[in-house]
């Protein structure tokens, strides 16, 4: 017994005793009712696998226009369901109207049992197929949602993020090839997957291909793909990473690291807009958006010969350039706060807060890890928080950095900033401590903070 569930809707009930003897031995549940107009309020419509349907109800019409009323509103609430149209008047017309209307098949009355058990038949396997395809297309939505899930969004204010987010938002809908540098720790994955985010391809896939840490030997296969048996572990076919961004995006990630050879390779498929997997010589036609990222000098790497000239030339249709966080002393806090809320609400630790000066030690910090060395900083405060408020002591930098970077020599202004910072820090914040420490007064000390702001 196949475990399906069928509805039979006719106005003449022997017509339906007749199919009910027929079909209840080989389907699980066989339910019938005598009056179209039930359809519109039956219970779990979509739960039967096949409905069959007469075309006509009222009686002196034959027009067939009564059955594909109701089989317009039957899929309507149950649009995988088999319908199967049953009528004595054939008119080859009328039948293909019904499957126009999107009718399984159509039988005639009266009917050979036999062929009308085989129509029931592939009508349950087409619901069974369509019931799959469904599954299946809602998986790989629900997978492709997965993917893309990105809950570190753009966080920030500051006029080099603006910028930078504009000149995204003007690039997203396009299909250009795009460019992203920036020091290590900038979000460079976020700029990609806000590009992604924006495009007319967001609800495809977004596809993050880390360059640094393919092996070169790996490189075409987890690329490109591979056929069976095409080398030691190949067990079975497997698709690269170009086929399964294929209508999506494709990141690559310190897109620098590439050696000569695999830049060659990588150059061929962009320009091809195909790929070959290992072991096999067909061309696969892929539909991707490419965006490559980099901390490199790409430029000076070109005229070290380090990097080819021609595929710089096929990534850098548009170029991002990610400012670092020592350029957004806006977003610092903004950034700080974000992080704070997310490690307090991970970590169970409510209502915690940064008290002045440590806020104040943020935003003198250099942070040459940038956003990625600020969340770290902000995730190890707060587990190692013992009461509501972060003092500068909880925040734990590297104190040579406090030098800044060699570009950017201290004033005298600077250096007497940190000083009277260290010192409040060292004292964790004893105003009278800090400011003996110092050889001045308190007063002097007051001052000297009012002037810079506090």
């Amino acid at each position: 017994m196949v475990n399906g569930k069928i509805l039979l809707v006719d106005d003449n009930k022997s017509i339906l005793s007749a199919l009910e003897i027929l079909l209840q031995f080989e389907y699980k549940e066989v339910t019938s009712i005598s009056n179209p107009n039930q359809i519109s309020s039956y219970p779990d419509l979509q739960s039967f696998d096949i409905v069959l349907l007469d075309m006509n109800f009222s009686a002196g019409v034959n027009t067939g226009n009564e059955g594909l009323f109701w089989l317009r509103e039957i899929l309507k609430k149950a649009p995988h369901t088999s319908v199967i149209m049953m009528t004595a008047y054939g008119a080859v017309d009328l039948a293909v109207r019904a499957l126009k209307e999107g009718a399984a098949d159509f039988i005639l009355k009266p009917w050979n049992n036999e062929r009308l058990m085989a129509t029931v038949r592939t009508a349950y396997e087409l619901r069974k197929s369509k019931k799959e395809i469904h599954n299946l297309k809602q998986k790989e939505s629900n997978l492709k949602q997965v993917i893309n899930a990105d809950k570190n969004l753009m966080v920030g204010q500051s006029k080099a993020l603006t910028n930078v987010l504009n000149l995204v938002a003007k690039v997203a809908k396009t299909d250009v090839n795009v460019l992203i540098t920036g020091e290590n720790g900038t979000g460079k994955e976020l700029i990609a997957r806000e590009l992604h985010r924006l495009s007319s391809r967001k609800d495809e896939v977004f596809i993050n291909v880390d360059m640094g840490s393919i092996a070169e030997n790996l490189f075409e296969s987890e690329l490109f793909g591979h056929t069976k048996g095409s080398f030691t572990d190949a067990k079975e076919d497997r698709a690269g990473k170009f086929e399964a961004a294929h209508q999506g995006t494709l990141f690559l990630d310190e897109i620098g690291n590439l050696s000569l050879q695999m830049q060659a390779k990588l150059l061929s498929s962009i320009q091809n807009k195909s790929v070959v997997r290992v072991g096999s010589n067909k061309p696969i036609n892929v539909d991707i958006r490419l965006i490559c990222a980099t901390n490199c000098n790409l430029e000076k790497m070109v005229s070290d010969g380090l990097f080819r000239e021609d595929l710089l030339y096929r990534i850098n249709t548009i170029h991002i350039e990610v400012p670092p966080l020592r350029e957004r002393d806006d977003d610092i806090l903004i950034l700080a706060d974000f992080f704070l809320k997310k490690f307090a609400q991970k970590y169970d630790k409510p209502g915690l807060k940064i008290n002045n000066l440590a806020q104040e030690k943020l935003m003198e910090y250099p942070w040459p890890g940038n956003i990625r060395e600020l969340q770290h900083t902000m995730e190890r405060a707060v587990i190692l928080s013992d009461g509501n408020v972060l003092k500068p002591s909880d925040f734990l930098l590297n104190t040579k950095s406090n030098l800044l970077l060699d570009h950017q020599p201290l004033t005298l202004n600077e250096m007497e900033q940190q000083m009277i910072f260290k010192a409040l820090e060292q004292h964790d914040g004893n105003y009278s401590a800090a400011a003996e420490q110092l050889g001045i007064s308190r007063q002097t000390l007051y001052n000297k903070l009012k002037k810079k702001g506090d």
